[in-house]
């Protein structure tokens, strides 16, 4: 299937492109790692750039990198064969996170120490390719729950940054081309698609269990209710007015109310 054929890829492609343009994730002569979970969000991801990358003014190189957390049932294989099939160059991340998990007798939700480890040598991989930046697959669904997980938890107004430096990893960047795309036209598009089954997570009900999933839940019910929900929060998002906030380092004496 030509991937310029379907109208929802050609969606994905433009909003994609306009994240990397608007902000700057992508500079000439860039060598990219893309995070491939295996999961629908970061399999477009990786088709989304290669379109991309025909196309764009700069010349950059991709890698995908695939992190196997050692469980059986993942299908770390399916995942290679897919990428080796599509051309794109490919690298695995081996870790024991079930023996890492018993070692430690680690008694916390396991998904935080994955995330980290995960995270750590996703970075180590990027550094060793003479990669500088990260690509990850979250989309605009992950930044709206995002920010209301950290508004309601108290962390400050935050979410993930479209292009940011990796607070663990000097030298790297952090670079997410879906913050502007939906998770319904990613879904889409997979639909049009004959992707591998990556397997479940065996920590999955941990997973549902967990903030993010409830917020996510909540993004959805929000919108059910308020119209045109997702591009009301991305047009507030990009549009930050901090002297009406109440940090009082943007407190300006004299100010009219």
């Amino acid at each position: 299937m030509s991937e310029e054929k379907t109208a929802a890829f050609r969606e994905l492609c433009k909003l994609t492109g306009q994240a990397v343009s608007r902000y700057r994730m992508i500079g000439e002569g860039d060598r990219i790692l893309v995070g491939l979970s295996g999961g629908k969000d970061s399999f477009m991801l990786l088709h989304a750039l290669h379109a991309l990358r025909r196309k764009a003014p700069v010349r950059f190189d991709l890698i995908a990198a695939t992190f196997d957390p050692g469980f059986p049932e993942f299908n770390v294989a399916g995942i290679a064969d897919y990428c080796r099939r599509q051309g794109w160059e490919h690298r695995v991340v081996k870790l024991d996170i079930a023996g890492i998990l018993a070692e430690k007798r680690y008694e916390g939700t396991p998904c935080v120490l994955c995330s980290r480890l995960r995270r750590g040598k996703l970075y180590g991989l990027a550094a060793a390719e003479g990669c500088g930046k990260l690509a990850l697959g979250q989309h605009f669904d992950d930044i709206a729950a995002s920010f209301l997980m950290s508004l309601f938890r108290g962390q400050g107004l935050s979410t993930m940054g479209p292009n940011v430096a990796a607070k663990a990893k000097e030298g790297i960047r952090i670079i997410r081309p879906f913050v502007l795309a939906p998770e319904s036209l990613i879904v889409r598009c997979r639909e049009e698609r004959e992707l591998p089954q990556a397997g479940k997570c065996r920590y999955e009900a941990e997973l549902a269990d967990g903030d993010r999933a409830y917020f996510r839940g909540l993004v959805d019910e929000l919108a059910e209710r308020i119209p045109n929900l997702r591009s009301q929060m991305l047009r507030s998002l990009g549009n930050i007015q901090p002297g009406y906030l109440l940090d009082p380092a943007y407190l300006k004496p004299g100010d009219p109310d």
